[in-house]
Order: structure tokens, then C-alpha cells, then sequence
């Protein structure tokens, strides 16, 4: 599954940090981006359509849920291919047009069944100046140079056991300059595992109980140190980056199975919550979607929830904050504006479409990319001012891909595959001044 995208300058969504020198270039380097990018809205288009300002297009074999991850001038990108998902595929691109520089393809160690009801490729890499390393949810995962060539190569089923898992694995990993974490939560025992980005060893594991979500950890600084915060089907957690201990847990949540916590700074951050697909998770929803303020006197830890965002209920798409709002967008692609800091409503407003990827706010307007390709760009402020509309493809001009099977057995079902008929904008990398946007089997690059 897959859940879409963070904070560059004043734009506040989750983050995964990495430490980064100075002479850094340019990069988008994990789910949600990672702070690194110096692109700014001047230098990004308002208006695009299929025949002005895409850059450039590429064709991916087989078909991913993951979003693009960028370090200079190198596009990384995962898929998966075959009828039992047999191999997984690393693609390195050229940011500047688009040609494919290198492949690299592993063995699924647990082959599944192909199906839309099933992750494909679904959690997105991370980059760093030394790596690219990829997890999929098979728990293969594997590291590496920039220049394709493989660096260490681990299956973390060996370890932690077979995946009992209806739907796949969603999480992506979120790292820090030495470690990447990742999150390993399915119907049997889970955990939440730091890797040695260097080595791929395991630094340490912790226990979390079997629970079913998709939603990916984020890195957040709370009294200047770095934690790891899961917000996952029924609680949010803190873990010390360095050791793994539990430092807090909030209980008090429901319904939060697709969203990543998203940094408000100071120890706060947003958390969504959905109602589920069949309501199963209402109740539990109406008083999940919040933001929450994490604070310690030296001793212990306080943890508490600021106010509520009523009404708002997501899908996959994260809430964001940027210039004192919070925003919101639920499954028929309302959007819930919020005063960040008394919770009060500012307005309600409905876009076209419902949202996948997470919403991307710059300078003075927030970029809401539609599932079915269509960009909503509105203006920042306390008034819904639309300032765009912008379909990415012509769905004529797009390059099919063989479908995953389905069973149509119930009701149930028959609507999934439905939603999951056409193609679906999943993810988006934003640097060095251009949009990188990804569908399950293409890329498209954005650029003013």
C-alpha cells in the first residue's frame, strides 16, 4: 500500500533526516523528502498538462507503489514484476532526461500472488551520499553505490520469521546519517528494526505487538535529540534513534493505519486517522486526528494531545502545516483547513479528487495531487483561492501495463477493483526545481 509526501524550508510534513554537509546536492532522500531540497516556489511551475512542462517520461517495468527518492541528478525508484511477484527491480534514472542509467533486479524471497490487493513495491528507498538501499515487503532489502553496484543484501524474514500479512507490508523505512529504520508490522510478531546503513547488521529491535497498518515512522526532534515516532492502529510511540527504547506511547487513538506523523517542530507533529474503508474504525477516528506536543523536564516524559481536528478523516494522504494552518484532505478530496495553533476550523472546501500521495505546501500555495493525475494548486491562507487545475496524462497516451489479478468474489472486493482499474499517481519527489511524479509502471518529470 501506499501512502505519499514533507518539509522543505517552511513546509512542514513528516521527515526521515539524514545529516547533511554543506556541499550536499540537491535531494529528496526519503518518503516524504527530508529537508534537503533548495528549490523554491519561484522556480516551480502553478500550470502543467500532458503536452506542457513534463520534461520528460519514463517507462518501469512491472509496477510500484513507491515514490521516486533523488540525490543530485540520479532518480532511484523500486518495482516489482511477474504473477507471484518473483523479482524486484532497482532503476537509477537521469534527472535531466529521464534515461534509464542502470537496473538492478533481486529474487522475491517470498513470492505472493500479484493482486491490487496486495503491496507491489510498496515502501519507498532512502539515499544518502554513500547508498541507495531498498526494502520490500517480502523483507528483502538491499544496499547500493550510486554507480549500481551492490553493497550488502539481507532478507529480514531470516531473522524476525515469515510475514503474516492479508494485504503486504506498506511501511517505508526513515533513517538518520548512520541508521535506517524499518518497520516490520503485520498479523504476527512485529517489530520496529535499526539497520546499519553501512553494513546492513541489525543495531537493535524492538517488540511491537501484531497489528495491521501501512502507516511509515518518522524522524522528529524532541528536546534536541532525534526520535523515531510510529503512529500505528492504536498508539504513538517514541523510540530513542540511538538504542531503540521505548521513551513514550499515547493509547488514546484509533484508525491511524495509513498516515506518517507529520513535524510541527518543538516536539509537536500531526497524527491522521481514517474511518476504514467499511467505517469499521469511526468512532475511534473522530478524536485521532490531532496534534500532539511531546515534552520532558529531564525525568520523564509528557505527552499530550493539543486539540482535535474535527471531522477530518484521511486516506493515505498525511495532514501538513504551513504558516500557522493545518490541512486535511479526506477520500472525496475535502480539504479541512485548521488554525495550527487553537485546532479552530478555518474552512472546509472540496477539490476534485481524493489524494494518495501527501499534499506539498511552498511559499504561498499547497500542491494536492489527485489519485487519477489531477493537481489541485490553492493559495496559502486563511481563504480557499484556487490558483490551478493540472492533469498530469492523457490516459490514452499512457504505456498499459499487464494487469494484476483480481477476485471479484464479493461485493467488497469488486469495489477494490475498481479503484485500483486505473492508474494512480502514488508519489512525488520535489528538487532542483522540478516535480518527479510516479504511477505504478511510469515516471514523469515536472519542470518550469
Amino acid at each position: 500500500m501506499c501512502r505519499c509526501l514533507l518539509y522543505v524550508f517552511t513546509i512542514v510534513l513528516s521527515f526521515s533526516v539524514t545529516a547533511l554537509a554543506d556541499d550536499t546536492p540537491d535531494s529528496w532522500p526519503a518518503f516524504l523528502g527530508a529537508g534537503a531540497s533548495s528549490t523554491n516556489a519561484e522556480t516551480l511551475p502553478i500550470k502543467w498538462s500532458p503536452s506542457e512542462n513534463v520534461l520528460w517520461r519514463a517507462t518501469l517495468p512491472g509496477h510500484g507503489q513507491s515514490s521516486p527518492v533523488v540525490w543530485g541528478q540520479r532518480v532511484f525508484l523500486t518495482s516489482v514484476e511477474g504473477p507471484q511477484k518473483e523479482t524486484f527491480h532497482i532503476l537509477c534514472l537521469d534527472l535531466q532526461s529521464g534515461t534509464e542509467l542502470w537496473r538492478r533486479s533481486l529474487k522475491n524471497s517470498s513470492p505472493v500472488a500479484n493482486s491490487v490487493y496486495v503491496s507491489r513495491a510498496a515502501p519507498t528507498p532512502v539515499v544518502d551520499v554513500s547508498s541507495v538501499i531498498a526494502q520490500f515487503e517480502s523483507g528483502d532489502i538491499v544496499a547500493f553505490s550510486h554507480e549500481g553496484d551492490e553493497l550488502w543484501k539481507r532478507s529480514l524474514t531470516v531473522e524476525f520469521g515469515p510475514f503474516v500479512a492479508e494485504f503486504g507490508l506498506g511501511a517505508s523505512p526513515c533513517q538518520t546519517e548512520k541508521l535506517a529504520f524499518v518497520l516490520l508490522e503485520h498479523d504476527g510478531p512485529s517489530h520496529l528494526v535499526a539497520l546499519d546503513k553501512a553494513s546492513g547488521r541489525t543495531i537493535w529491535t524492538a517488540d511491537r505487538t501484531a497489528r495491521r497498518s501501512w502507516s511509515s515512522p518518522a524522524i522528529i526532534a524532541v528536546a534536541g535529540k532525534q526520535q523515531v515516532v510510529v503512529s500505528s492502529a492504536g498508539s504513538v510511540d517514541g523510540y530513542a534513534s540511538d538504542e531503540g527504547k521505548l521513551l513514550w506511547s499515547f493509547k488514546d487513538v484509533g484508525g491511524n493505519t495509513g498516515a506518517t506523523p507529520i513535524d510541527f517542530g518543538e516536539g509537536r507533529f500531526l497524527v491522521g486517522a481514517s474511518a476504514g474503508r467499511q467505517g469499521e474504525n469511526a468512532d475511534a477516528a473522530k478524536k485521532s486526528n490531532f496534534l500532539i506536543q511531546v515534552t520532558t523536564d529531564g525525568t520523564g516524559w509528557n505527552v499530550e494531545r493539543k486539540w482535535i481536528a474535527e471531522e477530518a478523516s484521511p486516506t493515505w494522504a498525511s495532514p501538513i502545516v504551513h504558516d500557522g494552518l493545518a490541512y486535511w484532505i479526506n477520500r472525496v478530496g475535502v480539504v479541512s483547513c485548521f488554525d495550527a495553533k487553537s485546532g479552530e476550523l478555518v474552512y472546509r472546501e472540496r477539490t476534485k479528487q481524493s489524494c494518495w500521495a501527501t499534499p506539498f505546501a511552498i511559499g504561498d500555495r499547497i500542491y494536492w495531487f489527485g489519485k487519477d493525475g489531477l493537481t489541485t494548486v490553492i493559495a496559502t491562507g486563511r481563504e480557499f483561492k484556487l490558483l490551478a487545475e493540472n492533469q498530469l496524462w492523457n490516459p490514452d497516451d499512457l504505456i498499459p501495463e499487464e494487469s494484476a489479478p483480481t477476485s471479484e468474489s464479493t461485493e467488497e472486493r469488486r469495489r477494490a477493483a475498481a479503484m485500483f482499474s486505473g492508474p494512480t499517481l502514488y508519489g512525488y519527489a520535489v528538487v532542483n526545481n522540478r516535480f518527479v511524479f510516479r504511477i505504478g509502471n511510469q515516471a514523469f518529470c515536472v519542470s518550469k
